[in-house]
């Protein structure tokens, strides 16, 4: 097994009084490749940073308990450092916490070097001040296959909260598919910029917001899900551009398709797409259900996208009724091509279901699979058994 530097030695003390066991515990810096063997349970004791130039491999089965034990705990793949995450339906990777509740942990954070548009400063990441961003869209941080996050959402401060998985300025060369964010006090995935496209991902009632971008995220997305169980759970997407400029580029515009999105039906935290900060957005084949405002529209530059074509919405299905903040793209041209509905009534209310009559995007775009539905998980094809909770 390669060598990995720890912030001490074995069986010394690690700064808080807790000794460590570098052949099953987790913490400091890895400078080497280092290898987390099949079936086995390792222990993160600590903030674990993959350092430019090493690879951490996680085979099929391993589980990475969080111990929680007074120093927080995440790991960080920083730029130029690669994971390899390789998971299966049968034998998934599974992060979570020694104790099962939400916020216990810090989650995972990759940072590339593809676009992002915060301009002349050198960006650092929430969680583990690591640098972020740059002009390489083709960027590679490595592999992620059937993994599963559970109970991330450390509050670091009241500004700074982790997120399930957090991708910072990633690369499209990055391969990310069948994870599953669960139980989390913060949003299940968040997209800092960066080039990253993602299939089947599953956010599972993160309490802040299930799906959130900013910064210029430009990737593609299929077979999303969110489903939303406390009333604490705010969007279940909300899309920025950039807060403090919110024409500032590349402008957020990611290609999205067949998503299920299931709220909590809570009147305090009731928006469920929520588009703003300027970001534009392509969304197609989405089934929004459980919130009393499904689609809002903030923000001039957000809505006059909607209205010039520049962004798109076809084949979405709300629960109740769109709004718009500006009026710049309302209620009725949001109906009005015809494959958008109000009010729609569902025939299923879990996350398997699908609606058809959808668009193809395979015709659009070749990374999108070609289906002709509308939602994220068919009863044909049930690709979240097996590996998620």
């Amino acid at each position: 097994m390669a060598a990995v530097v720890l912030a001490a030695s074995a069986c010394q003390e690690k700064g808080n009084g807790n000794e460590i066991d570098p052949e099953t515990d987790l913490y400091g810096e890895i400078t080497e490749d280092r290898v987390l063997a099949s079936g086995n349970t390792y222990n993160l004791t600590g903030g674990l940073h993959v350092k430019e130039g090493a690879t951490l491999t996680i085979e099929p089965g391993v589980t990475v308990v969080a111990k929680n034990d007074d120093i927080v705990d995440y790991i960080l793949i920083e730029q130029g450092a690669r994971i390899d995450a390789q998971g299966t339906a049968d034998d998934p990777i599974i992060l979570t916490a020694e104790n099962k509740t939400a916020g216990s942990w810090g989650g995972l954070h990759i940072c590339g070097r593809a676009p992002i548009n915060v301009p002349g400063v050198d960006a650092k990441s929430e969680v583990g001040d690591a640098s972020y961003g740059g002009d390489d869209e083709a960027d590679n941080s490595g592999i992620l296959r059937y993994v599963r996050v559970e109970y991330g959402g450390y509050a670091f401060s009241e500004e700074k909260e982790a997120n399930g998985f957090t991708f910072y300025g990633v690369g499209n060369g990055t391969q990310v598919e069948y994870l599953q964010a669960y139980e989390g006090s913060d949003d299940g995935f968040e997209w800092f910029g960066g080039t990253v496209n993602v299939k089947h991902l599953v956010s599972t009632n993160n309490t802040d917001d299930s799906f959130d971008w900013t910064e210029g995220w430009c990737g593609k997305g299929q077979f999303m899900v969110a489903q939303q169980v406390s009333p604490e759970c705010d969007c279940l997407i909300e899309a920025d551009n950039n807060d403090q400029d919110y024409a500032a580029a590349p402008v957020s515009n990611p290609l999205l398709s067949n998503l299920t999105l299931i709220g909590n039906g809570s009147e305090d935290n009731k928006r469920g797409i929520r588009l703003r900060a300027g970001t534009n957005a392509r969304i197609y084949n989405a089934a929004v259900m459980g919130k009393p405002s499904p689609l809002t529209t903030e923000t001039a530059e957000t809505e006059t996208s909607l209205a010039d074509g520049t962004s798109v919405l076809s084949h979405v299905l709300l629960s109740g009724a769109m709004s718009s903040a500006e009026g710049i793209y309302t209620q009725e041209m949001f109906l009005e091509d015809g494959t958008n509905h109000e009010n729609y009534s569902f025939g299923f209310s879990g996350i398997v279901g699908t609606i058809d009559g959808g668009e193809d995007v395979s015709s659009i775009d070749s990374f999108f699979t070609s289906v002709d539905y509308i939602g994220a998980v068919s009863s044909d094809d049930n690709w979240t058994e097996g590996w998620t909770r």
